[in-house]
């Protein structure tokens, strides 16, 4: 099984290694860490797919499905979990799903393996800084431990805590190797006014990311619709909450720590505060983004980051309005990773050197 595994990991890394080796130009290196922020970004949207359709534990253990590579193998076996449970949570399509996320998830590693070895024997060869093999390597840690969260995924059952660290790992990966793939090119330094914004920018950051594990915690507690209408919530502005049961992080799916039911209150509690948070979120990003717009240097992320977070704030109202949608609700997580994606972009041409603002006007008019 493990060899089989092995074998379609390297199926899948090939499909992107060969675009980067068919490609024009010479720095390979910089297309292969782009490359693979892409399919990472792919990875934790069909991810966000797999959780949606409640194909988590379309094949039961880890990492094969039901001892097998596949699921054409594990055929006799889901089929009879079907049988026995039409809608349960092991069905064929749900086993393909999951599988097909495992399979990705494994490619994005051997991706991450490629580029350590490479960006090392680049790093002896040239010293360059962009080559240095210390974030290559937090890269293939990032990218194992969310393997081990991956797997406990499957194994504690769907435990809202773990499957939420889950998701946040994916989206720090994705920052660290976006991160990674901006130092394999030579950047124009911002304009010094820029420097002005790095503290906002790092806010930004901060609040988006807690945003998106609030709005973690309300999938994997399979909360969001437990506050029917807005902008009210059950009709209400401050509806009958109970945040004691609903924010206990260890516990079973649907159960309180004392192993009773989680109640419909608990779930309005958790919807509510990632709704309340997201206005503070979406004022404070959209601040940053229309700041960065208007300063040389930063303009096209924060045009595109302040367009972003104005779709985000739609998506989440009509996931709401429209009874939850699978599409809509896949396009409101893909574009939260997409928000963190711009996001550290923008942090990093913040963290570059700067110039005074009449001599970057200038250089860029003239040139």
């Amino acid at each position: 099984m493990l060899i089989g595994l092995a074998l379609k990991a390297l199926l899948v890394a090939l499909i992107p290694a060969t675009i980067v080796y068919l490609s024009r130009g010479t720095d390979r290196y910089k297309k292969l860490a782009w490359v693979t922020v892409f399919f990472t970004f792919d990875l934790i949207v069909f991810g966000a797919f797999t959780r949606l359709t409640d194909s988590g534990l379309g094949c039961p253990d880890w990492p094969g499905c039901y001892g097998e590579a596949n699921p054409f193998l594990a055929h006799h076996e889901i089929r009879a979990a079907e049988t026995l449970m039409p809608t349960g949570p092991v069905t064929v399509f749900k086993a393909w799903i999951e599988m097909i996320h495992r399979y990705l998830a494994m490619g994005v590693g051997v991706l991450i393996i490629a580029s350590l070895v490479i960006g090392w024997r680049l790093w002896r060869t040239h010293r360059e800084s962009r080559y240095a093999p210390k974030l290559p390597a937090l890269l293939l840690f990032f990218v194992c431990l969310q393997g081990a969260f991956g797997a406990w995924t499957v194994t504690l059952k769907l435990q809202p805590i773990i499957v939420t660290t889950h998701l946040l790992l994916g989206l720090s990966l994705l920052a660290l190797l976006t991160w990674h793939a901006l130092r394999q090119s030579e950047h124009s330094p911002v304009a010094d006014i820029a420097s002005t914004l790095r503290l906002p920018a790092a806010m930004a950051f901060v609040a988006a990311f807690m945003q998106i594990a609030l709005g973690g915690w309300v999938s994997t507690n399979y909360a969001a619709l437990a506050c029917g209408g807005f902008p009210l919530c059950q009709g209400d502005w401050m509806p009958t909450m109970d945040f004691t049961h609903g924010f206990t992080l260890w516990r079973a799916l649907g159960m309180t720590s004392a192993g009773d039911y989680l109640p419909f209150d608990a779930l309005v509690a958790i919807h509510w505060v990632h709704r309340l948070f997201a206005v503070i979120v979406v004022a404070l990003v959209a601040w940053v983004a229309h700041r960065a717009w208007k300063t040389p240097g930063t303009e096209r992320v924060g045009r595109a980051l302040l367009w972003l977070i104005l779709l985000q704030f739609c998506t989440g109202m009509a996931t709401v309005l429209l009874n939850w949608p699978l599409t809509i609700a896949v396009l409101h997580n893909a574009g939260a990773a997409l928000l963190v994606l711009l996001l550290t972009m923008l942090n990093y041409r913040l963290s570059q050197p700067v110039e005074k603002v009449t001599e970057f006007r200038a250089s860029h008019s003239s040139a």
